[in-house]
């Protein structure tokens, strides 16, 4: 066949956030807008020819097409092979997975996570490296350079893989490899968990479970693994069908768009004792107990404390990892235990080289994200299976183990407040405001809080001595409370302003206070310092979390 070389202009838009690249589907559908990306990627990566690639995504509008637009473009490039998941789908854990167990030279992973779907919605693309974790930033910028100079690409003629039927195929000279999609990613749970154990606490007659797929791609996961595998009854999973639109509904997992799942845990009457939702890319979860909600930031900790319990960690672990903004509470963990912990900018990529290197073990970030070791991305669906075996081995309730380690460690109270879609200018005029702020607020009493310091987070990493600046504005208070600004960059409009709140609390007599009353003290000092509404005209948060 003939390679075709397409004439192009290259997009001074395709810089990769914290998650690749995000934006409108109407955007990628831009004529070549998709395939100037993907031919920057290419022109990225060394050592192509001959090499395996694998390709995924999270069954989202618009991935079925790009996906034979970029296997015709592998094709071209030279690559030997592309293993791709049945129907086009692989959850970004699963592709991490299948990266590191078929030794390829990374994978091309397309979803935009937790944003909605649809025509009117999002998608995404991000490049994973061949230890199965997300680029790291030298390699997205190079990414983002190589896009601003393309003025081609290179694509084999069309020929459409039936990406649908297991099987290999031939495409200009590649091998196309169609894989169950969750066959290699349970194996690698059932050497992690105690199924037998967490078979039996599902049989049981006193436990029942939901686990809420939101139309996204951890549907046939959990279909498999949790309803055929381990035996919960049929109707556990619910909403187990990914759609392209994940059913006109939001798949982020959090309280403000899981709102059945909540409804169920939370009703008076409820007889469901554990629940648990993914995001639209399975690597985002969110873990309820019976009228009880547990914060991610506490579930790392949770986790962490009694990762002996698992057979996959019950030689212990080697260290803790968090992002800046996640709470506090997984680093007395790591205390108590004689761990490292590391505070680490927000994007898993910053895990990756503390996990190489064997530094960590396990790691997480407030934005529902938790993870290990046994892949390269945060893990949804590990997490849920995680929970499962603990409660199997505790015989007790989510509530329960929760209040047993606040009585242990202490409780963090945690909130974060989003203000989205903020016009970009608005948003850093008011980050500029607050950095001008900071030399002098070191000292500064607000009411019963003073600020002990305040400065622009920047991380070295301790592997390889990068240093990322600018990683989010951190006012810390004397008895320990923080208050943290950061524009996100997984949102595809304006920006989004993410402000987080904590303040420990030791004293078991007020672990049951409403969160948002805890932290009513560091709220009014975000207004003050912050002044959102007069640069925003947002009188309070569209989420809060």
């Amino acid at each position: 066949m003939t390679i075709q070389t397409i004439k192009t202009t290259p997009f001074d838009d395709q810089k990769p956030g914290t998650s690749g690249l995000r934006k409108s589907v109407k955007h990628f559908k831009k004529p070549d807008y998709l395939q100037t990306f993907v031919q920057a990627i290419f022109n990225t990566l060394e050592h192509v020819q001959d090499s395996t690639l694998v390709l995924g995504g999270d069954g989202r509008y618009f991935n079925r097409e790009a996906i034979q637009i970029i296997l015709r473009m592998a094709a071209a490039t030279g690559f030997g092979r592309v293993i791709v998941g049945q129907g086009g789908i692989l959850s970004t854990p699963a592709a991490s997975n299948v990266i590191r167990q078929y030794q390829a030279i990374g994978g091309i992973i397309l979803s935009a996570s937790h944003n909605a779907g649809g025509p009117e919605g999002d998608f995404g693309i991000k490049f994973n490296g061949a230890n199965g974790g997300p680029a790291p930033e030298s390699m997205t910028e190079a990414m983002f350079a190589a896009a601003k100079q393309i003025h081609e690409y290179h694509i084999a003629p069309l020929q459409p893989i039936p990406v649908d039927k297991l099987g290999k195929y031939q495409l200009a000279g590649m091998q196309v490899e169609v894989i169950d999609a969750v066959s290699d990613y349970l194996a690698l749970m059932e050497r992690i968990f105690d199924f037998d154990k967490i078979s039996a606490l599902l049989a049981s007659n006193h436990f029942k479970m939901r686990f809420d797929a939101m139309h996204a791609v951890t549907g046939p996961y959990a279909h498999r693994i949790l309803e055929q595998r381990l035996g919960a009854p049929e109707g556990t999973v619910i909403h187990g069908e990914p759609l392209a639109d994940f059913g006109g509904g939001h798949p982020d997992p959090n309280q403000a768009h899981a709102t059945e799942l909540m409804n169920l845990l939370y009703a008076r009457n409820s007889d469901i004792d554990f629940g648990a939702a993914s995001d639209g890319d399975g690597d985002r979860n969110m873990i309820l107990g019976k009228r009880f909600f547990v914060t991610p930031s506490d579930s790392l900790a949770v986790l962490a404390a009694n990762a002996r319990l698992i057979p996959g960690y019950k030689d212990g672990i080697a260290g803790i990892a968090r992002s800046m903004p996640t709470s506090q509470a997984p680093d007395r963990v790591a205390e108590k235990l004689g761990l490292p912990c590391f505070e680490t900018p927000t994007g898993w990529k910053f895990f990756g080289n503390l996990l190489d290197a064997g530094k960590i073990t396990l790691c997480g970030e407030e934005s529902f994200g938790t993870g290990s070791d046994h892949v390269r991305e945060k893990d949804g669906l590990w997490a849920v299976l995680f929970w499962l075996n603990l409660l199997a081995e505790k015989q007790d309730s989510v509530e329960n183990i929760v209040r047993q380690h606040w009585a242990e460690y202490g409780r963090n109270y945690y909130s974060r407040h989003d203000y989205e879609a903020i016009e970009m200018q608005d948003a850093n005029a008011l980050v500029d405001a607050l950095q001008a702020q900071l030399p002098g607020l070191a000292g500064k009493p607000f009411g019963d809080l003073t600020v002990s310091a305040a400065d622009n987070f920047t991380y070295t990493d301790p592997v390889d001595g990068s240093v990322s600046q600018n990683q989010g504005i951190r006012i810390l208070f004397a008895d320990g409370s923080r208050i943290i600004f950061r524009l996100s960059g997984t949102g595809t409009q304006g920006a989004t302003l993410r402000v987080y709140l904590e303040k420990y609390e030791a004293d078991v007599s007020k672990h049951d206070q409403d969160v948002q009353e805890a932290l009513a003290d560091l709220l009014a000092i975000v207004q003050q310092v912050a002044r959102i509404e007069h640069f925003t005209g947002r009188a309070a948060a569209d989420v809060i979390t």
